[in-house]
């Protein structure tokens, strides 16, 4: 008998230092523009990020400012890698898997939208260093790619 619960200990003491390493991004983050490494010709970088980290749902709104006008961007994923749809700019549709990581300590999502002209590729990683969120983006198509990674302090 006390060895079923010197088990049943560990098995638990070792689900809930596993399940405490999952990160949690839930917050508003404000770019931090010094710290980020921001392509010097255009930046896809947005100002401000608002993550909301529930379980299995992540939502995320960017809010952008291009050309004198302010842009927000809403999205809702899962972590399950089911596609996800949503509208991107100019009521473009956007398509997503998210999930975790190996190590739980990053969220990777994967995106592709269909313009007129050619599709776009979207990869990022969502994670945490130290008290920045950072969130490393790359972008293709046809006419080139683009690498940035964004530094975020919490608001």
């Amino acid at each position: 008998m006390m060895k079923k619960i010197k088990f049943l200990l560990a098995t638990l003491l070792i689900s809930s230092v596993a399940t405490a390493q999952v990160i949690n991004l839930s917050g508003n983050w404000k770019l931090n523009s010094t710290k980020s490494k921001l392509n010097t010709e255009f930046s896809f970088a947005p100002a401000t990020i608002i993550l909301t980290h529930s379980g299995g749902d992540l939502g995320v709104e960017k809010h952008y400012s291009y050309q004198d006008q302010d842009y927000t961007v809403n999205e809702k994923l899962t972590l399950d890698g089911k596609e996800c749809t949503n509208i991107w700019f100019r009521e473009t549709p956007k398509k997503s898997t998210a999930g975790w990581s190996e190590d739980k300590k990053s969220i990777l999502v994967s995106s592709k939208v269909a313009t007129d002209n050619n599709d776009i590729t979207i990869k990022e990683v969502y994670k945490m260093d130290g008290n920045n969120m950072v969130m490393e983006s790359s972008a293709s198509s046809l006419d080139g790619s683009i690498s940035e990674i964004f530094f975020y302090d919490k608001q």
